[in-house]
């Protein structure tokens, strides 16, 4: 039996995120599919995280099981081929019996864009979420610094129910304002459900002066989701790097 390290690009745009679900389109759910066929048998894929439903992908990073013999790159074209134009296997290649794409994934780059221009980002659409306001870079900076270093991020996590530590490390958030897109970076060792999403619409608060860059401190100390910001919408969000 193979391990197989893949690298994995897509537009999340028509999918119910990365997980398998039944009856729905998935990113893991179409990778599977292909990689059975191929090999005549039930095939898992273990993917690095989980996406969001509208989330993309620049280089997922999964690994799978399998039994084939094949080249490394026959299996890469072979899953190119089955596969929907909006994923993109970029590469195939063995792996250590051990490697497991997501328990041994050290850290994780996302990256959201949003669009304040006066005008319609018509090719980048579905790439960037469009807002009608411009932000303080300042002021979100500001509260951005709050949020970087190890803390219990309790209330930037949708799942209430949360039983295992809540407790992460942010490594960095970058922050960039230049030709009406506004940008920002997260590095850090793992996210909740949601956390980036929700730390996005917090600091996109603050950065309209709707929240001081000192309450954010105190949503991070209140370990509370209701006073938190919303959560931004996936369009916009995309996985760039994982980290091993």
């Amino acid at each position: 039996m193979r391990n197989l390290k893949l690298e994995i690009s897509y537009d999340g745009s028509r999918y119910y995120g990365w997980e398998r679900q039944p009856d729905k389109p998935t990113i893991q759910g179409k990778l599977e599919e292909v990689l059975s066929r191929m090999c005549g048998a039930p095939v898992e894929v273990t993917g690095a995280g989980r996406t969001d439903a509208g989330v993309h992908a620049q280089a997922m990073v999964a690994n799978v099981h399998l039994t084939s013999l094949l080249p490394a790159e026959e299996i890469r074209d072979y899953m190119n081929r089955y596969l929907p134009d909006d994923i993109s296997v970029n590469e195939v290649k063995d792996a250590s019996e051990r490697f497991h794409a997501r328990y041994n994934a050290l850290g994780k780059t996302y990256r959201y864009v949003f669009y304040c221009g006066k005008k319609k980002p018509v090719f980048r659409r579905k790439y960037v979420q469009s807002i009608d306001f411009v932000p303080d870079v300042s002021l979100m900076e500001a509260a951005a610094e709050y949020l970087t270093g190890t803390h219990d991020f309790r209330a930037f996590s949708s799942n209430p129910n949360m039983k295992k530590s809540t407790v992460r490390t942010v490594d960095s958030i970058k922050i960039r304002l230049k030709n009406d897109y506004l940008t920002l970076d997260y590095h850090g060792n793992g996210f909740l459900q949601n956390q980036v999403r929700i730390m996005t619409g917090t600091l996109l608060e603050a950065g309209q002066g709707i929240k001081t860059p000192e309450e954010v401190r105190e949503i991070l100390a209140g370990k509370d989701r209701r006073l938190a910001g919303p959560t931004a919408p996936a369009k916009g969000l995309t996985l760039i790097e994982v980290d091993y």
